[in-house]
């Protein structure tokens, strides 16, 4: 059975720490999003070169796909296909998460530089990891499971 929506819906997309209400349409599955809100919510535009934000175009390979039925919406995991970024989806729940692509975890790992995080302590203070670098630090992880 297929589902068309023709109004647009507000779908939770979390995206590089980020957690966006983005307006779209859901129609045989696929997660729509009109051009301006992809530039508006998540900072790509679509240009001829290709998928473009800041200063960094990537050049989309299967245009159609991207741009299903009349082109007037960008497909979501198409979007993520052609950036390199895993794509979690639940439709039903109208959430998506954005992973990050391949080769940006792989020139992390590459530095030896673990992420920043913040954490607090016993009596609640909050610590950086930002703040001991240059430092040797020991983290401790406890799980029950």
């Amino acid at each position: 059975m297929s589902v068309s929506v023709d109004t647009p819906q507000s779908f939770r997309v979390l995206d590089d720490g980020r957690d966006l209400s983005v307006p779209v349409d859901v129609r045989d599955g696929r997660i729509l999003i009109k051009p301006d809100d992809l530039k508006n919510e998540l900072g790509w535009e679509l240009k001829p070169e290709g998928l473009c934000k800041d200063e960094i175009c990537v050049p989309v390979r299967d245009r159609a796909a991207l741009l299903p039925d009349s082109g007037d919406s960008v497909d979501l995991e198409a979007f993520a296909s052609a950036l390199g970024r895993p794509l979690a989806l639940e439709v039903d729940a109208r959430i998506a998460a954005l992973g990050v692509a391949a080769s940006d975890r792989a020139s992390q790992l590459a530095t030896l530089e673990a992420p920043d995080f913040e954490l607090p302590d016993l009596s609640g203070q909050l610590h950086r990891l930002s703040d001991h670098r240059g430092k040797k630090v020991l983290l401790i992880a406890y799980a029950s499971w």
